[in-house]
């Protein structure tokens, strides 16, 4: 019912649109020509064929709104497009007005858009206050289980309610510790006490948050509501693959999963590619005053060059050399080792002290970013020598560099940043890089330059 009603509302939007447009662009209500019956006749028809086709009308409880709307912006201009070339074959585009096309495009698909959005929307306030919900039933351990009931509890907008648990440790586990509720859900250990329950209740829908061993337990719930219309959910206990985000990749035409590879799809990286030539190019010419101020300050100060070059790990742990405002005196290191500054180092000129606690000898890096070895937000990329020490000491050390290093990024802002000494200390901004890695966004990205504005470049672990 609901979706015969949804594809009535967006044949009637194509109409509605079209007569707007007549009125918008002729200024009397004089009838529509056949030309115009004929393409409203025919997208409408379309609509009606090819909405279904790209799972328009089909639930999107749960899924990302973003991708619904631009999978209904895409069916619109699919739609748009051949009404164009049936023109086209008709030979009728000089019967048409371009203006008039124009605007009943715009206006039936920002009629079909924001109408879906609003019910979009309207669903999500109404399952929050427990309407319009799918009862779920677990089956899992305790541990998994009680992961997704958080899950479930931060997307209540999604309308997926759960009522009861079956726990799998006592189903494979007679001597098992019992488990009388998990969550405050009650929880069962009886299978045949779960499929009474399921039925007898109308449960929705059973989620199966097994690991991918369990193929027995598997096919024992799928058997035994094979006879009943209950929607089964596997949902994968990929916890023992490793710490990492990992994606499904096709190789030879079988599925295959990532278990170190780049965490984010190439394609959803394009804007923070293009953000970071913009912005690192922007910022090169407007502190051109500035990197000169600096150049004449450094030289002043002490004998050598102004710009100090180190190198570092980039993506992939490809080598490249990092640029800064030179802030010691020259000296020598032994080979293999870096010593990291220290408060009232001796090494650190007036200048120099200046430059990093305010974080301007890190300016120059903006020329690695436009180069395209660098990003404005990633993980810092550390010297080499530290790399070697905490890549065998800290898990998950070298998974930094699946991304390119950045000049800021989400430890940075949270206040790990300068001299780490301590390993304890490297866990934490190791973890803050991972999280930022496996949450990535353009809009994190924008976040994180924002604070960084806000609270500015000075580090109190910054010598």
């Amino acid at each position: 019912m609901f979706r015969n009603t949804a594809r009535a509302f967006d044949a009637f939007f194509v109409i509605a649109g079209a007569l707007l447009a007549h009125r918008m662009r002729y200024s009397s209500p004089i009838g529509l020509e056949d030309t115009q019956r004929l393409l409203i006749a025919f997208n409408c028809a379309l609509v009606l064929l090819l909405f279904p086709v790209f799972g328009i009308y089909e639930t999107w409880r749960g899924k990302s709104l973003p991708a619904m709307l631009s999978r209904v912006a895409a069916a619109w201009l699919l739609i748009v497009v051949a009404g164009l070339m049936l023109s086209f074959t008709l030979h009728r585009t000089e019967a048409i007005s371009r203006l008039w096309f124009g605007y009943a495009t715009l206006i039936s698909g920002a009629l079909i858009l924001s109408t879906k959005l609003i019910v979009h929307l309207a669903l999500r306030v109404a399952r929050r206050r427990g309407l319009n919900y799918r009862s779920v039933a677990l089956v899992g351990t305790p541990g998994f289980t009680r992961t997704l009931l958080a899950h479930l509890e931060q997307r209540a907008h999604a309308g997926f309610k759960p009522v009861c648990v079956f726990d799998t440790t006592q189903f494979a586990d007679m001597f098992a510790e019992s488990h009388a509720r998990i969550n405050g859900l009650p929880t069962l250990t009886d299978m045949n006490a779960f499929v009474q329950k399921v039925r007898e209740e109308h449960i929705n829908e059973v989620w199966l948050a097994l690991p991918l061993s369990e193929e027995h337990t598997i096919y024992r719930f799928t058997r035994a509501f094979q006879n009943d219309f209950v929607n089964l959910r596997f949902v994968p206990d990929t916890r023992s693959l490793a710490l990492f985000n990992h994606s499904l990749v096709d190789v030879l035409g079988l599925p295959t999963i990532s278990l170190t590879g780049m965490p984010i799809p190439a394609p959803q990286m394009w804007p923070k590619l293009v953000f970071d030539r913009v912005f690192s190019l922007a910022v090169l010419v407007l502190t051109l005053p500035l990197f000169a101020a600096i150049a004449v300050a450094i030289k002043l100060s002490s004998p050598g060059p102004v710009f100090f070059r180190q190198m570092r790990k980039g993506i992939d742990g490809r080598p490249f050399g990092i640029y800064k405002f030179r802030s010691m005196t020259v000296h020598r290191e032994e080979e293999g080792v870096v010593t990291q500054a220290t408060e009232h180092d001796a090494r650190v000129t007036r200048v120099g002290a200046f430059l990093r606690r305010t974080s301007l000898d890190e300016l120059p890096q903006f020329y690695n970013v436009l180069l395209g070895q660098m990003s404005v937000v990633g993980p810092r990329p550390h010297a080499l020598e530290h790399d070697d020490l905490y890549k065998n000491l800290v898990y998950g050390y070298m998974h930094r560099y699946r991304i390119k290093p950045g000049i800021t990024g989400w430890a940075q802002v949270n206040g790990y940043r300068g001299a780490t000494r301590k390993v304890e200390k490297m866990e934490t901004r190791v973890k803050f890089d991972l999280f930022y890695i496996h949450n990535w966004s353009f809009w994190f990205d924008i976040k994180i330059v924002l604070i960084t504005l806000v609270k500015g470049f000075v580090g109190r672990n910054a010598y």
